[in-house]
């Protein structure tokens, strides 16, 4: 199974291929709707979001609300297209000065991706923009609502904001506060801080990072390998979640904490139920041993760093006369944690996807489902 995405930020469309799904998964558009509408939402979100209003047109590979078994095709227009339409096409005549970028921005692709394929800051800031991640939360969605109907729940949060931390919990109210909340935190006087930092960094023209976690739930021993580096589960996952813009550290269960604990505050201790299988004591490993999943919840953590422009905008380089400048300035938010929450759900959910179709290969997802069940059983014994 694999996928691809194709388009810039600005041009007339996101497109997106997948291949090697199993036939008869059911697929909702509806669901992709509303996942693609929260990447939209919550606080610090820049002026795009008034424009966009984004939607997935299935094109092929789905029939009747099932997959079929061939590439599933998808796209999402970009409404703002109708503004740069002559300066993003691709005919011979495309306005190719009015928006071209001479001052890349510290912290973005712009200066290293201009250097690497000789062109523009235009051409790469369009396709490395996070506008892309709209398509893979597009993608993402696809295999978790399959997930979901195999019992597989994936959930998120965010922890903290610049330096406000959030109080975190496990209980039910506290989840139903998460969904709730517009920051994604179960803490209501953390998400109060979270606003007015939000409203100094806005005045100030600068931007705001955060730490987010995503949890698998129910997924069941020994997904993923531990005979190749890249059949590694945890590996893949902190390669799926370092991919998406802006992120620059993953970790799992207690993370780094575990460089400054003793064996026995690290480990988690293996337990047995007759009729219910193998279980730790607790889950500092975050789910995950030896690039394995072990029965726990899979619990990752992410540090998103600060959107890289700033409205009041660092020194750069001009690229044609050497002199210190000021940074371009593109439309942009001043934080994007909370939306940066549901893309990594959903890339989550993709690697997710695969590994279980990598236990469990099949042509239809009611083969899937059967073999899930039956190694469910297994494990109980």
């Amino acid at each position: 199974m694999r996928f691809l995405t194709a388009g810039e930020s600005h041009g007339q469309k996101l497109v997106g291929i997948i291949e090697g799904l199993p036939s008869g998964m059911k697929v909702s558009k509806e669901i992709v709707d509303h996942a693609l509408k929260k990447r939209q939402q919550g606080p610090g979100r820049g002026g795009r979001m008034a424009i966009e209003q984004d939607q997935v047109n299935i094109i092929s590979g789905v029939r009747g609300g099932l997959t079929t078994g061939a590439p599933l095709a998808l796209e999402i227009l970009n409404r703002d297209w109708e503004n740069w339409e002559r300066i993003m096409t691709w005919e011979a005549d495309a306005d190719l000065e009015s928006r071209k970028v001479m001052t890349p921005r510290p912290g973005h692709a712009d200066l290293t991706g201009a250097l690497k394929y000789r062109t523009e800051v235009r051409n790469i800031l369009e396709r490395a923009s996070a506008r892309e991640t709209a398509m893979r939360v597009a993608i993402g969605n696809i295999l978790r609502q399959s997930l979901t109907d195999l019992g597989v729940e994936i959930r998120g949060r965010v922890t903290a904001v610049g330096g406000v931390h959030a109080k975190l919990a496990e209980d039910h109210e506290y989840w139903q506060r998460v969904q709730q909340s517009e920051w994604s935190v179960g803490d209501p006087d953390a998400e109060r801080r979270m606003g007015e930092l939000l409203q100094e960094s806005r005045e100030q023209g600068e931007s705001l990072g955060g730490l987010l976690e995503v949890q698998v739930l129910h997924l069941p021993a020994g997904l993923g390998s531990h005979v190749q580096w890249d059949r590694k589960l945890d590996g893949r996952l902190a390669q799926a979640i370092l991919s998406v813009q802006a992120i620059k550290g993953v970790s799992f269960g207690i993370g780094f904490d575990a460089g400054e604990k003793m064996g026995s505050l690290v480990h988690d201790s293996i337990e047995y139920s007759p009729g219910q299988g193998f279980c730790r004591s607790s889950n500092r490993a975050g789910g995950i041993e030896g690039g394995m999943s072990n029965g726990e919840t899979i619990v990752l953590q992410a540090v998103m760093k600060p959107i890289p422009t700033l409205y009041k905008p660092l020194n750069t380089v001009h690229l044609e006369t050497k002199e210190i400048v000021k940074a371009s300035v593109e439309r942009s938010d001043v934080c994007a944690v909370p939306a940066a929450l549901v893309v990594l759900e959903h890339v989550v959910a993709w690697v997710i996807a695969e590994a279980v179709l990598e236990k469990f290969p099949a042509d239809s997802f009611s083969e899937l489902e059967t073999a899930w069940q039956a190694y469910k059983e297994y494990l109980k014994l």
